[in-house]
């Protein structure tokens, strides 16, 4: 076997002697890293090592000769070469899919193992990848390998992982709950050594061989306590526990049971416990095979510590599942490793348990997408197509018409989720129009929008305010500044740039703006006119009544004379409603008549002049 090891290494050291990784560091020292984890950390046999070698190996360099290698390592590199493979758009970051595809590529358990290990050396290298490498790698890392780590009982390297998908993703928290746990070790240090005093010699007297172990709780679960019991640090009881664990023959688990509740007796003899807290896996392991008894006591000074018993054994298999069976003197190394690869065996083929208080889930606020090459994009929960689209590019947002999620045609509005793999489609034709700012969600987008509509209306006013003046030099009309705010005011426009682009636009007839200038009474806005029909009609009589004046006027009557025509006593007059001067009265045969008629019919009243003084008066609409 160790000419097999010796062998791979070889093979991995010769076809690996040019690569490197992202630090410049040799590529073989990856492969060497991994090795020591399955070798050391799990205790896989030397054909799984060897396979990692081979498998390093033949990834980069397809053309790598390993026919020689023995079946069952060729077959561990085969299924770890189709696993590196697998890229996020095959699973859509969902662990089921993720699962299900190991399944279909491997045809032995060991090749999942292989590939968490793999993935624990890049967890614990992160600091070499770029930014963007960084974030694809602890995205996927949260969402498939550490459900995959914790299903198959692989929970140390499940706790690391986390803890370092923790500090990347969360740094500030990390940082300040890792500074807390540092600075209270030493207390934890001497309650452990004040806890364990009184208990010391009756446990040696009752013959109970024990190791006495402080375990602190991981930096990323006291963070989910505090998130979830809604507490400060300090408000986290079980930060650390204090561990019993019972030496006794592994095999005798009825003899591991009676020692764990002998120790519950003595611990519990001398401080007071608080029964409603006590845990007895034991009795009832957990679904995922852990066992334990767990109590939580009260010492001398009323501060809480959370106690724990167990065997060697349970110990083990707490901290590296199933597969530190085969660590135990008298069991047989094939029987035990042939045991759990049944049991990783079931894992795989069986759904997770999603709804585990154990496994960690992504942030809500965030969707994690790729692109159809593979890279990550992260957005705010809500995003869609066109978010993504100026996320990738501010040309390509502008552009956008659409885009593909997983291969359907899909509109710019559609809301992303987590997993999706998103196409942008876009035409050079395409331009952002006022609606797209309910369509986005992110910063980048609503910004890059409003700069793209304000550049375009200003596009627009220039053409308005150039037809504009070109219109008053053929006329030889002015407009000042005042009648300029006098229509904005009464048109509802809050700008002089948006009144110049509604000219620009065709949205305001220029002929209007004439007959304004030479007539403000004439200042109607057209989409308007409905409701100023309404006005007039409820205020005014109708048009085929007659309105008698009297040329010098009559007190009390709001009627002028136009200055536009000047009508004299006997001239054929009409009257017109204006806005806000009353009426005024026009010779039949003024410029502005025609225009007025035909554009504000309802606005005429027939006037016929009275020779003698009498009252005037308006008939209003019964």
């Amino acid at each position: 076997m160790e000419r097999l090891l010796q062998r791979a290494r070889e093979v991995a050291a010769k076809a690996l002697a040019g690569d490197v990784r992202g630090n410049g560091a040799p590529m073989y020292e990856h492969a060497s890293a991994v090795a020591r984890i399955v070798a050391d950390e799990i205790g896989l046999p030397e054909t799984c090592i060897a396979a990692v070698y081979l498998h390093e190996a033949t990834r980069f360099h397809p053309e790598v000769d390993i026919s020689e290698f023995p079946e069952d390592v060729k077959i561990l590199v085969d299924g770890l070469n189709k696993i590196a493979g697998i890229r996020p758009k095959d699973t859509r970051l969902e662990a089921e899919n993720y699962k299900k595809l190991i399944v279909q590529y491997s045809r032995d358990p060991r090749v999942t193992v292989l590939k968490i290990a793999d993935r624990l050396e890049v967890m614990r290298s992160l600091s070499i990848f770029t930014k963007q490498s960084r974030e694809r790698i602890i995205l996927e890392t949260l969402m498939l390998y550490i459900p995959l780590a914790h299903q198959l009982g692989l929970y140390n390297i499940k706790r690391e992982m986390e803890d370092i998908y923790f500090n990347y993703a969360e740094p500030e928290q990390y940082k300040e709950i890792s500074r807390k746990l540092k600075a209270t070790e030493k207390d934890r240090i001497r309650l452990t050594a004040e806890f364990i005093r009184p208990l010391e010699d009756k446990l040696r007297k009752a013959g109970i061989e024990y190791k006495l172990k402080v375990r602190t709780k991981a930096a990323y679960s006291i963070y989910k306590k505090m998130q979830v019991q809604k507490v400060p640090f300090e408000g986290v009881y079980d930060v650390f526990a204090i561990r019993f664990i019972i030496d006794c023959d592994p095999e005798d688990h009825a003899l591991e049971k009676e020692l764990c509740w002998n120790v519950y007796s003595y611990v519990t003899e001398e401080y007071e416990a608080d029964t409603s807290r006590l845990r007895d896996w034991i009795t009832n392991p957990k679904p995922n095979g852990y066992e334990s008894l767990h109590i939580t006591v009260k010492n001398a000074e009323g501060a809480y510590l959370e106690v724990q018993i167990r065997t060697k054994r349970m110990d083990a298999e707490a901290e590296n599942g199933q597969a530190a069976h085969w660590s135990y003197k008298g069991i047989k190394h094939e029987q035990a490793m042939d045991t759990w690869l049944k049991s990783v065996r079931y894992n795989l083929e069986h759904k997770f348990d999603t709804k585990s208080e154990d496994l960690p889930t992504p942030p809500s606020s965030e969707v994690f997408v790729f692109t159809p090459t593979g890279e990550l994009r992260i957005l705010p929960a809500g995003a869609s197509v066109l978010d993504f689209a100026f996320n990738i590019h501010t040309g390509l947002g502008c552009k956008c018409t659409g885009g593909r999620i997983n291969g359907k045609a899909v509109s710019i509005k559609e809301k992303l989720h987590t997993g999706d793999v998103v196409e942008i489609m876009s035409s050079k034709s395409q331009k952002p129009n006022a609606d797209w700012l309910g369509y986005v969600v992110t910063a980048k987008a609503r910004s890059k929008i409003k700069v793209e509509l304000d550049a375009e209306l200003r596009s627009q006013a220039a053409q308005g305010r150039e037809l504009l003046q070109r219109r008053l030099k053929n006329w030889k009309l002015t407009l000042g500044d005042d009648q300029v705010a006098d229509m904005m005011h009464y048109l509802k426009f809050s700008s002089v740039i948006s009144f110049m682009a509604a000219i620009g636009r065709g949205e305001i007839d220029v002929n209007d703006i004439k007959t304004y200038i030479q007539n403000p009474d004439l200042l109607v806005l057209r989409t308007n006119e409905k409701e100023e029909k309404k006005t007039v009609k409820e205020e005014w009589s109708p048009s085929n009544e007659i309105m008698v004046i009297n040329a010098k006027g009559v007190k009390g009557l709001e009627y002028k004379m136009a200055a536009c025509c000047n009508p004299q006593y006997g001239d054929d007059v009409f009257g017109f409603v204006t806005r806000t001067a009353g009426i005024k009265i026009h010779r039949s045969d003024c410029p502005n008549a025609p225009r007025m008629k035909e554009l504000y019919p309802y606005r005429i009243q027939k006037v016929v002049w009275q020779e003698k003084s009498v009252p005037a008066t308006i008939k209003k609409k019964k």
